[in-house]
């Protein structure tokens, strides 16, 4: 792809060099002489009351809510859209915030090197060296262990040598670049069963899986036979084991969004394979923890051959998938040991062994209330009741106490019934129909409507729908890259809230991982899949289970906020430069203050910066912040030069 200063493929928001940034109508913009008159008047009365000159009053409160903050101001030419000229004048940051012509300031930057070339696919909380400390037992050495404090890396992760910009979407979904995950193993352990194959510099996904060998389409299209795909009513979906995450990419034709997940373990780079191909995908293992997400949250779950052991710890690992899973909402097994009078002498096991696994599975179903909705060919397919209304029986011996069912964050796995919200008839949903996509999106969502989220109403809800069309689309006129199809395919909101950010990208090829931090004072998790969005949650003192270079734009809206007494803002930053891609985007918003401190770390990050105003005009505290991280890849090795090609 293009080097760092082709367009459209590169557009830096700021160059430190003093090259101009390409004429907005957006940057922040005020007028010279109101500017001039303020701030001077302000800052007087500041030395008068310093001086002890004027007496305390409620004007001595200004200077301490609005600093004087000294400004360098520069003029711009603005063309308006009927193409006359008209003068405005634009602020430039770089005076307060120590851009390098900024001579005399107190402006120090600290420099953060490159880290050595093994850590280029560095997962903090996954990393296999740290796992052998922990129990194999239940692979709860798979589970997120994060480093402390002191074993926190104070360098940017770099990128392998050769590394390319991905294909766009859709093509991405069928070929990434050997480059970007050189990785091989996959090729050869399942070779037969067709998950991927590596031509000349580049990985092609024939969309094969092992039990599906002729392509993850025709097996949606099996699914789509026995259970409707296609009239909105399934959205989300979660794919346990995912491999390079297929089922899930032939899924987004449809309309359906599903989170793919596997462990970081022998099929090297599993979840790294699915992000490069623009699938939405965690690092992640049923083991002895609850999954990161609320309850209720999926219209369907998929484990096709995912080695999980669905008949063992008293039926656990099959109650979480309940947990997680919508009322009415399904449950799809292909693989071991369903149909095993045809397939047990492949799978190497006796008939009267996986007769013996299907029978405790079904067993386990049952002590769920799920009913067995059909099991064709190679497929069986179950189905969650509606409500608990006529679950007598489990409601007095496997129901789970009271507790928080969405509460996913190292929270225990239970042997028990999570249970429905309750309900007045056998013919109610638990928790509140849902609409059909894509009305889901802008209805309210059920838990918004009962009343079950603190502090938010159906009018809020939809207040904070619109505010949020109105900042992407000031997004969208900051920096026309967001308005290229197909420059972005990977988002994440940091902060999501209510899930308003991904709501306004809909038409958009692209997907957001909406994270609801486990600090925030609401959980609001449940109402983002209600709109039949996707998302996890995540406390950001911590690494995110996602390899290196997965994203390609962070959305962070009051993050440092948040955080400000909990964790260092440098080891955030640090975690979002090790996340995002060669030449990705980020837009941070907080107050000025907070935003200058996090300028002068992402000047030492070597990230392309550029404060703007907030949409509602300059004198509104809360700015913006506008990054570009700049392309830079690892020396090249002897076997770098031996296997990838130039960068194009």
């Amino acid at each position: 792809m293009a080097g760092p200063k082709t367009p459209p493929y590169y557009s830096p928001t700021y160059k430190r060099n003093g090259a101009n940034y390409p004429s907005s109508p957006h940057s922040i913009r005020i007028n010279l002489y109101t500017l001039a008159i303020a701030i001077t008047v302000l800052c007087f009365i500041a030395y008068l009351i310093g001086r002890g000159s004027i007496s305390a009053s409620p004007v001595s409160n200004v200077p301490a809510t609005i600093p004087c903050i000294p400004l360098k101001i520069t003029s711009t030419t603005a063309v308006s859209n009927n193409s006359s000229a008209s003068t405005s004048r634009e602020v430039d940051f770089s005076a307060s915030q120590g851009g390098d012509e900024g001579a005399g300031s107190d402006y120090s930057v600290k420099v953060y090197p490159p880290c050595d070339i093994k850590y280029s696919e560095y997962t903090p909380c996954e990393d296999p060296q740290r796992s052998l400390k922990f129990k194999r037992d239940r692979l709860i050495y798979r589970e997120r262990h994060c480093p402390d404090k002191s074993q926190l890396l104070k360098c940017r992760i770099p990128a392998p040598h050769g590394y390319k910009k991905p294909f766009k979407w859709p093509k991405s979904r069928d070929l990434a670049w050997y480059a970007n995950v050189p990785h091989k193993e996959l090729t050869v352990e399942k070779a037969v069963q067709n998950w991927i194959r590596k031509e000349g510099d580049k990985f092609r996904f024939p969309g094969g899986g092992t039990m599906f060998p002729n392509g993850a389409d025709v097996y949606v299209d099996d699914i789509d036979k026995l259970i409707n795909l296609k009239d909105g009513s399934i959205r989300t979906a979660i794919d346990t084991g995912c491999g390079v995450a297929s089922w899930g990419a032939y899924l987004l034709s449809r309309d359906i969004l599903a989170i793919s997940f596997a462990p970081r373990d022998t099929h090297e780079a599993q979840v790294q394979f699915a992000l490069e191909r623009g699938v939405p995908a965690l690092i992640g293992v049923l083991a002895s923890k609850r999954l990161p997400y609320p309850s209720r949250a999926f219209d369907m779950a998929h484990c096709s051959r995912c080695l999980i052991p669905w008949d063992q710890e008293d039926g656990a690992y099959l109650m979480e998938v309940d947990r997680v899973l919508r009322p009415g909402g399904y449950w799809i097994l292909s693989g071991p040991p369903i149909r095993w009078r045809k397939y047990w002498k492949g799978w190497e096991r006796t008939r009267d062994d996986l007769n013996g696994e299907q029978t405790r599975i079904e067993e386990v179903a049952k002590k769920l209330c799920w009913k067995k909705f059909v099991e064709k060919d190679d497929i069986a397919i179950w189905q969650k009741p509606y409500n608990h209304f006529q679950c007598k029986e489990q409601k007095k011996k496997l129901m789970c106490p009271a507790q928080d069912p969405d509460r996913a964050w190292y929270t225990e796995l239970e042997t028990c019934v999570t249970p429905l919200p309750e309900v007045s008839s056998e013919e109610d949903v638990a928790g509140g129909e849902l609409e059909k996509w894509p009305k889901r999106l802008h209805a309210v969502p059920p838990r918004i409507s009962s009343g079950t989220v603190n502090g938010v109403t159906a009018e809020s809800f939809e207040k904070d729908s619109q505010l949020w069309q109105k900042k992407v689309s000031y997004y969208k006129s900051v920096d026309n890259k967001f308005n290229q199809p197909g420059r972005y395919r990977n988002l994440l909101d940091m902060n999501a809230y209510l899930g308003g950010f991904a709501a306004a990208w809909v038409d958009d090829p692209v997907w957001v991982m909406n994270v609801v931090p486990v600090e925030a004072e609401v959980n609001t998790l449940g109402v983002i899949y209600e709109r039949g969005l996707v998302g996890t949650y995540q406390s950001w003192c911590e690494a995110m289970s996602t390899y290196p270079r997965t994203y390609d734009l962070l959305h962070a809206d009051s993050i440092f906020t948040m955080y400000k007494d909990r964790c260092e803002m440098e080891d955030i930053l640090l975690e979002m430069d090790r996340i995002l891609r060669p030449e990705g985007s980020v837009i941070i918003r907080e107050d000025v203050d907070i935003l200058v401190e996090v300028k002068k770390i992402a000047d030492g990050l070597n990230w392309d910066t550029l404060i703007v105003d907030h949409e509602d005009g300059p004198m509104e505290r809360e700015k913006l912040l506008f990054a570009v991280k700049s392309y830079w890849t690892a020396p090249a090795t002897q076997d770098s030069k031996n296997t990838t090609s130039p960068r194009i």
